[in-house]
């Protein structure tokens, strides 16, 4: 309301109209009149990948950019100044601050592709897609993605509990048996072929949310993006279990077919007390 007393209604409508009339049509309040309800979601109490100025995180060569790296932590998850970040990580920054670390590179010399490591991986990449293109099936790989994200959507949303997290986990088991039985594939692996890249995706996509699943069942806390109906307070808030779950959690796989392995990092704070965060 400050900033339409200052300048006028014809401004902010010029600069927000579009805006204020979705928000207008989805609430029935006039923004104009009234100041618009704005409220936190889950995704604005989660930190990110610590970064130097360069956007480089702690492993050499690897950067994040946009959301997933800490930036201004909070203020880079209001609305579309999340959608700024990336646009400005990615178009900006990077472009200038990745070249100094490839010119470090510049002096590494060609690497050879006959080397053991480069032949298993090129063998099983193969292996891979001959599999996939081999099943003739019914169904494209659109359709699997479809019905992996309505069961992620209906059971492993923000809000989830115990149930419902088995349920979605062996209604993925199932899914994940029948696209290796009925997927479908058009094309060859020999082409530009993006039918089969979108059924490598779904293929990862499915044993991606298992792990999701089974780091949900794991943590029997509260936390972030992570709300379990069955811990919260008397009030309906979020239930963090800092004596037990103070930690940052890695999965290895261990093979097909098998439970991933958990490995634990101690979350020590030296600086700041950890406290839980409130809304209200």
């Amino acid at each position: 309301m400050d900033a339409i007393n200052k300048q006028g209604k014809k401004a902010i409508e010029n600069k927000y109209g579009n805006l204020f009339e979705m928000y207008k049509t989805i609430t029935g309040i006039d923004p104009y009149e009234e100041p618009m309800r704005i409220y936190p979601a889950g995704h604005y109490t989660m930190g990110g990948l610590w970064v130097d100025y360069e956007l480089m995180t702690t492993i050499p060569g690897l950067y994040a950019i946009g959301e997933s790296n800490f930036s201004d932590h909070g203020a880079n998850r209001l609305g579309a100044s999340s959608l700024m970040q990336a646009a400005g990580d990615g178009y900006f920054v990077l472009p200038n601050t990745i070249s100094n670390f490839l010119a470090n590179d510049i002096r590494t010399p060609r690497i050879q592709t006959s080397s053991p490591e480069f032949v298993e991986a090129e063998k099983s990449s193969t292996e891979r897609l001959n599999k996939l293109l081999s099943i003739k099936g019914r169904q494209n790989a659109s359709s699997f993605h479809k019905r992996l994200g309505k069961i992620m959507w209906d059971y492993v949303g923000m809000t989830r509990n115990e149930a419902g997290l088995n349920k979605a986990l062996g209604m993925i088991r199932e899914l994940q048996k029948e696209f290796w039985k009925d997927l479908n594939i058009p094309g060859t692996a020999g082409e530009l072929n993006m039918e089969l890249e979108k059924a490598g995706r779904v293929a990862d996509y499915l044993e991606l949310t298992q792990l999701l699943i089974a780091d949900a069942l794991d943590r029997k806390e509260s936390c972030g993006a992570h709300f379990r109906e069955e811990f919260k307070t008397d009030d309906g808030e979020a239930l963090r279990n800092d004596k037990d779950y103070a930690y940052v959690a890695a999965w290895e796989f261990a093979g097909e077919g098998k439970p991933h392995i958990l490995h634990k990092e101690e979350l020590k704070f030296e600086e700041v007390e950890m406290k839980v965060r409130s809304y209200k």
